[in-house]
């Protein structure tokens, strides 16, 4: 069964970082779409980023674009969300996901998530 598992989230200062991991079990890893979502109560989740799955251009949201990071490691089954430059609206439960056939914006399966909380 697919399972995905966040970690690094925390609270941070505003202008501060943080690198957010997530560590799937999944068939066949390189298969999927692999991204994060954001959620903050009260409100829809939000694409954050997605990585393809061998490789190409990475999708960011736009609030994501010049801050934050997206990279994959397939032979660790690993995704990674560098976060810098944080606001306290970057405040959210963040979420990793995997999508098998489509690119990242309906996915299959979702982590448990992880809670950034940015100071201001």
């Amino acid at each position: 069964q697919a399972q995905l598992v966040e970690s690094g989230g925390g609270l941070v200062q505003a202008g501060g970082s943080l690198r957010l991991s997530c560590a799937a079990s999944l068939r066949t890893f390189s298969s999927y779409v692999l991204g994060w979502f954001r959620q903050v109560p009260g409100k829809e989740r939000e694409f954050v980023a997605a990585v393809p799955r061998n490789g190409g251009s990475i999708r960011y949201a736009e609030s994501a674009k010049g801050r934050f990071t997206l990279s994959r490691d397939n032979a660790k089954n690993t995704v990674y969300l560098q976060m810098n430059s944080l606001k306290p609206e970057d405040t959210a439960v963040y979420y990793c996901t995997a999508d098998r056939w489509g690119q990242g914006t309906s996915p299959d399966y979702w982590g448990q998530g992880t809670q950034v909380t940015v100071s201001s």
